[in-house]
């Protein structure tokens, strides 16, 4: 079993939310959405792992490889560690039997099939966190950037700056109901005036 190896007595992959007075009334306990509260023990912090090999478990005949679907898995894990940096490097050299290479191929060059992949995710927020009177949530986000080979790089309005800027601009979708708040989806916005310098 793959295993999170760096600050164990440490890892927590939930948020405990606290400050109940920060939120508005209409987000409280009684309000058609409000957020429903949990507490995290350390048991539960425990058992994380297997939960997560489990959701991992609903994808794998999105894989067409076996070494590709164990990566993903280490990947997944890297992303809910408590590492400054969750690129590729920096969670191989901490999640168990992580190597480098073999991480970077199969983010970069390694095959699965995506839209079965997200068909099935959008299929268990559904059973999970479906609701009648559930909303998808748009969102578009400006990130900062200063080199130009990311992909939709250019000069172009940065929301999160509030000014024109060098950025990629993201389009986030979430679903949100009575039981929860997850993403749904994602896309980058290419400009059209031809400044896309890389089109992976």
């Amino acid at each position: 079993m793959i295993e999170y190896n760096r600050y164990a007595d440490r890892f927590n992959p939930y948020y405990p939310y606290k400050e109940e007075s920060m939120l508005p009334d209409c987000r409280k306990e009684g309000d058609t959405f409000s957020i429903p509260k949990f507490t995290v023990e350390r048991k539960d912090v425990g058992s994380f792992m297997e939960e997560l090999r489990a959701f991992h478990g609903e994808f794998r005949d999105c894989f067409f490889r076996k070494e590709t679907k164990e990566n993903f898995f280490r990947y997944m894990v890297g992303q809910f560690s408590e590492l400054e940096r969750k690129s590729i490097e920096p969670i191989a050299l901490s999640v168990e039997n992580g190597t480098v290479r073999s991480m970077q191929r199969a983010v970069s060059d390694a095959v699965w099939d995506e839209d079965k992949m997200i068909s099935r995710y959008h299929g268990l927020v559904g059973e999970d966190l479906g609701d009648p009177q559930g909303v998808l949530i748009l969102d578009e986000t400006g990130l900062q950037k200063k080199g130009r080979d990311s992909v939709g790089v250019a000069k172009q309005y940065c929301g999160s700056l509030g000014k024109v800027e060098n950025c990629q601009v993201g389009v986030f979708a979430a679903y949100a109901s009575r039981h929860g708040l997850p993403f749904w989806t994602s896309a980058c916005s290419c400009p059209r005036n031809g400044s896309l310098t890389n089109t992976r």
